[in-house]
């Protein structure tokens, strides 16, 4: 089940669990990991992409380590809401990944990266610890506007 509606996924995990949050970059996809009663997100892995099968293996095991039971997926929407080439190649890789049979929330990701990143700005940190850490820092911002959606309701 592939969802852009917070409800959904809610309904589909009614006892809750572990979620596996994406945020699905070209060159790599940065993951976060939340609580099993959706409270907070936490950044986990950087995996590199090469092969789409070497990626969705890695984020199988990934899953399976942290008894996830749902994926939250990133969707890069265009300011005005409407759909990018990139947005397509996002839900394109959700598809990919729905053979897996955990429910998939596509979220709106289009101020993540920036709200990240001026964060790490505030707290000073380098260019370069900042490059290495945005994707699994927004990944984690993602998913934690996700589960903030569910808690409410």
């Amino acid at each position: 089940m592939i969802t852009v509606a917070p409800g959904d996924l809610r309904s589909a995990l009614p006892q809750g669990g572990r979620l596996l949050g994406l945020d699905v970059g070209t060159r790599t996809i940065g993951t976060a990991l939340c609580d099993a009663g959706w409270s907070f997100a936490s950044p986990a892995l950087l995996v590199r992409r090469t092969k789409f099968t070497a990626d969705k293996a890695a984020l199988v095991a990934l899953a399976a380590a942290q008894s996830a039971r749902g994926m939250v997926i990133g969707l890069p929407l265009n300011l005005d809401g409407s759909d990018s080439p990139r947005t397509q190649s996002v839900r394109a890789f959700a598809r990919n990944l729905d053979d897996l049979g955990l429910p998939i929330l596509l979220w709106d990701e289009r101020w993540s990266t920036q709200a990240v990143e001026r964060q790490m700005i505030a707290e000073d940190v380098s260019r370069a610890k900042r490059a290495e850490r945005v994707d699994k820092l927004a990944a984690s911002y993602i998913l934690q506007g996700a589960i903030d959606a569910l808690a409410r309701g």
